[in-house]
């Protein structure tokens, strides 16, 4: 599908309505690892999928209003990014949950691993068959990643980290084989704790994406990131971990850039990769100017050419209001617009 240079997309997630989610609810906790359907304002059952599928008919009308190039589903079906399809699986207890540390060092319920990991059915093709319905746009979609996943729950099976993480992969890979099989134009695995658990990521993290990426065809995307600004407000200067993805299988990585102020020279240790530039500083209720969103993305143009930038957010939109969520995501597609014209 043909693309504008500069093409703009959120990171994954976008603000859900208060009608559908307990927003206060939602914002009072850490992101949830096992199922928290207390979260939901509606009972479980036809109605609440009739609500999830009218939730995402609005995320995707934002986006397009908005101006964007690439369309998520705004991930409204998802208590969090990564619990949906990390408790849909094969091997895990859901009704005696673990516990481990959550990457601010809290302990946290967490899902239980008690068997064999393995994918039970396709957790996520009918949301992407769904997209496909209401946009003619470009549409990504999102997973949650195999060491990520493996952070967030406690082995009482393996008892191998980089087995837990290999298992997950699989699981994953068979997930992305069959979203892309739906039509997706994008999968992008969300790997947060790549960069909270750098040492682990280095010792099996690499080996549990080349996993989760085997056999895999189609554009696969990563997002690294520093956590939600919503509860994660200490940025540190520079990733702890990227260069290492410089010779991983996916084609574009997620970095944020805004609220970190980052040193885009980094740009240049990821030789080849499209960079999903976050350029939204997600820590603040206050709504860039355009030109502020421009000078961003001009900030990366010395490191890296423009035509493998894609602009975005920092990190997911789910814990902003509404409107300042639309007024962030038009920021952006109009500072996208300024530096297109200007590069001609």
């Amino acid at each position: 599908m043909s693309l504008p240079l500069l093409p703009t997309s959120l990171v994954g997630s976008y603000a859900q309505p208060e009608w559908l989610i307990d927003r206060a609810k939602l914002a009072g906790r850490f992101p949830p690892r096992t199922r928290q359907k207390e979260l939901w304002r509606i009972p479980e059952g036809e109605l609440l999928e009739e609500a999830w599928d009218d939730a995402t008919i609005y995320a995707i009308h934002e986006q397009e209003r908005a101006g964007l190039d690439i369309i998520t589903d705004g991930e409204m079906r998802r208590e969090s990014y990564s619990n949906r399809f990390a408790t849909a699986l094969n091997g895990v207890d859901m009704d005696n949950h673990g516990t481990a540390l959550d990457r601010s060092g809290e302990p946290v319920p967490v899902p239980r691993v008690t068997g064999e990991i393995s994918r039970r059915h396709a957790v996520q093709v009918r949301d992407v068959e769904f997209m496909k319905q209401h946009t003619d746009k470009a549409i990504k979609i999102t997973v949650p990643g195999p060491f990520t996943m493996s952070q967030q729950a406690q082995d009482d099976y393996y008892n191998d980290p980089e087995a837990l993480a290999v298992a997950y992969a699989r699981a994953v890979r068979d997930e992305i084989i069959d979203l892309f099989a739906a039509g997706a134009d994008v999968v992008q695995l969300d790997e947060p704790y790549m960069q909270a658990r750098p040492d682990k990521a280095r010792e099996y993290g690499l080996k549990a994406l080349e996993a989760a990426l085997e056999g895999v065809e189609g554009t696969t995307a990563l997002h690294i990131c520093f956590g939600y600004a919503h509860l994660i407000h200490e940025r540190p200067e520079g990733y702890s971990f990227l260069p290492e993805l410089a010779s991983s299988a996916v084609k574009q990585i997620s970095i944020e850039t805004a609220q970190s102020n980052l040193d885009t020279k980094v740009l240049e240790s990821l030789p080849g990769k499209t960079i999903i530039l976050g350029v939204l500083d997600l820590s603040t209720h206050a709504v860039e100017e355009p030109e502020t969103v421009a000078a961003r993305i001009r900030k990366a143009l010395p490191h890296i050419s423009a035509d493998k930038v894609i602009v975005a957010p920092d990190c997911g939109l789910k814990y902003l209001p509404r409107e300042v969520a639309f007024g962030k995501m038009k920021a952006m597609a109009e500072g996208a617009k300024i530096v297109r014209a200007e590069l001609g």
